[in-house]
């Protein structure tokens, strides 16, 4: 306990002593200047310069305050640097830069280091992971920052810390055990002394979980089940034999947190085994959002997005914390663009969360109904899948939004969302035969996972969309349309612009974020589903992203390629992208 008191009371004095009593010294070689602890404070109160975490403020609001480059100005973006990582397969991790230090996580663990304004290699750190441990979704989501460390959530279900300055391993922290399918992807959440993390693997029938560490030592401080063993809250929504232990309910991304309640929000996967007739209830806490006390673990409040899952809609993404004027009554909210293909107003208190509204933001046809005091919606039954019979449903079982975060921007108002529209499925639901740890726990066969695309007629006229919202009155401002589909992460800024990639032609994109007009773009050496930041060094504001193509993206593509008369080949290979004006 004294070492977790010392570090907690050397982050509370460094937000208040100058940066040179309370930083390490300078990597040689470089012209960085000493290496800034990043405090609570800091996290809660992030600098414009910088971008501290998953998506930038503990809000998840993906909004940079920088606004040198404007929509007047954007034409004039061109490459500063570039650095190609050596992986192929997707890189989805968003640059993070704490005063001039950039941090990059690639597929396969690594963890490499940059001065920001040039692109120098700091150092690189490699996790190496068991030969035999299977990869299915082979990438990292980015690192936290705390302190003087830097930290990783791992494919092998560890959390490492790291030595910012120098990449020296400092401790290392087995989550859960791999051998059972339990991974992990995302980046950690940095809070309150504490490094937070969720771990993935529902696919094998995994029990999902949230789970805090000591911020110095790496030891366990709270973890709390997604899935309730008999006797806890939500339990009685499961049948009453063992069905809960392989229950799934992955946690994929970043939980979002509130610094004034203490309270995070994390979205949770569906459950496991896809089939909900082999799990007769609604299945708590699968495809909810649950709102977790960051220093006891504590459940504060959940809402269940849609009951007993059997669409594979994951309602991974983390709400955003916005604060709305609403009829006229200020709502501390929570919005969330499900990958059900509903835009969800919840509100936030601190020991409970509230619905307020829901409406569809792209083609469904599976909820008859949602009810309007409680957002629980009823099901059309010839949609709902189950063992032995085949079903269509819109939209697909990627969703109307699958993990690539959305953003929001203050001075607009708006809420934009990257978007797969008139996109449907078809599956066979098949037994998923007797629960093996390690092995797939599904319940539809991976030919048909791969192959079920269906478009609607509406499809012809394209499929990925950035839309744009407003939140206040519900009314969509602007959309526009890809005629081929989109897995762009999205970057707002105060120069009134947004920006993101994910379509197959490899281009990287800059929006004005007032009326969607297309402003630049750029063609990279890899498709874009990497999530883009900017930052600024001595005075100059940059935009960076990671191309490298891969994954769920690539599954789609190939999906897609089933029912079209051409493949589209999208060019692999991992690299960090860095723009300014020229």
């Amino acid at each position: 306990m004294l070492k977790k008191n010392r570090l907690t009371g050397m982050l509370t004095l460094a937000a208040f002593l100058p940066i040179s009593v309370m930083a390490a010294a300078p990597p040689v070689g470089t012209e960085l200047k000493p290496y800034t602890l990043v405090t609570d404070q800091r996290l809660s109160r992030p600098e414009p310069q910088n971008w501290l975490m998953y998506r930038a403020n503990y809000e998840s609001w993906g909004y940079s305050p920088l606004k040198k480059i404007t929509t007047d100005n954007v034409k004039n973006l061109k490459l500063a640097w570039s650095y190609a990582t050596g992986m192929t397969d997707g890189h989805q991790a968003p640059p993070i830069v704490n005063n001039g230090y950039m941090y990059v996580t690639t597929p396969n663990n690594q963890v490499i280091a940059f001065e920001a304004k040039s692109g120098k290699e700091i150092w690189r750190y490699k996790k190496q992971i068991p030969e035999e441990l299977q990869q299915l979704h082979p990438t990292n989501r980015g690192v936290a920052l705390y302190g003087d460390k830097v930290y990783i959530a791992t494919t092998d279900a560890f959390v490492v810390a790291l030595d910012a300055v120098t990449g020296k391993e400092m401790w290392k922290t087995a989550s859960a055990d791999w051998k059972a399918g339990y991974y992990a992807t995302l980046a950690p959440l940095a809070a309150e002394g504490k490094i937070v993390i969720g771990v993935s693997g529902g696919e094998y029938g995994i029990r999902g979980f949230v789970a805090a560490y000591d911020a110095e030592t790496g030891k366990e401080v709270w973890k709390r089940y997604t899935i309730p063993a008999p006797g806890e809250p939500g339990a009685e929504t499961w049948p009453k034999d063992d069905t809960w232990k392989t229950g799934g309910g992955s946690v994929w991304v970043t939980g979002s947190y509130d610094s004034n309640t203490k309270v995070s929000y994390w979205g949770i996967g569906n459950a496991a085994p896809w089939m909900p007739d082999t799990r007769p209830g609604d299945n708590l806490f699968s495809s909810s959002v649950m709102g977790i006390d960051v220093n006891t673990g504590e459940l504060k409040g959940h809402h269940q997005y849609h009951h007993s899952d059997g669409w594979d809609w994951d309602e991974v993404s983390a709400p955003l914390l916005i604060d709305i004027d609403r009829n006229g009554k200020k709502v501390k909210s929570l919005v969330h663009a499900g990958r059900n293909g509903y835009l969800w107003l919840l509100e936030r208190d601190k020991n409970k969360i509230g619905f307020v509204d829901a409406w569809p933001f792209v083609l469904q046809n599976v909820f008859a109904s949602v009810d309007k005091k409680t957002g629980r919606p009823t099901y059309v039954p010839a949609r709902i899948p189950a063992t032995g019979k085949t079903v269509n449903f819109c939209p697909s079982l990627w969703g109307g939004k699958d993990w690539p975060p959305e953003a929001y921007n203050p001075n607009t108002g708006l809420l934009y969302i990257p978007a797969n529209n008139n996109l449907c499925a078809e599956i066979t639901g098949v037994a998923a035969g007797k629960y093996k740890p390690g092995s797939l726990y599904i319940g539809v066969g991976l030919d048909n996972i791969l192959t079920h695309v269906r478009l609607d007629e509406a499809a012809k006229k394209g499929i990925g969309e950035v839309q744009a919202w407003d939140l206040k009155t519900g009314k969509k401002v602007w959309t526009h349309v890809f005629p081929q589909m989109n897995w762009g992460p999205l970057l707002t800024t105060a120069g009134n612009l947004v920006f993101g990639g994910g379509t197959n032609d490899r281009k990287f994109r800059a929006f004005d974020a007032r009326d969607g007009k297309l402003l630049w773009e750029q063609a990279m050496s890899s498709g874009v589903t990497g999530v883009p930041t900017s930052f600024e060094v001595d005075g100059e504001q940059f935009i960076a992203v990671q191309s490298g193509w891969g994954i769920d993206a690539q599954r789609m593509q190939g999906a897609f390629d089933t029912i079209m008369p051409h493949k589209t080949l999208v060019p692999q290979g991992g690299v960090v992208n860095v723009f300014r004006l020229e």
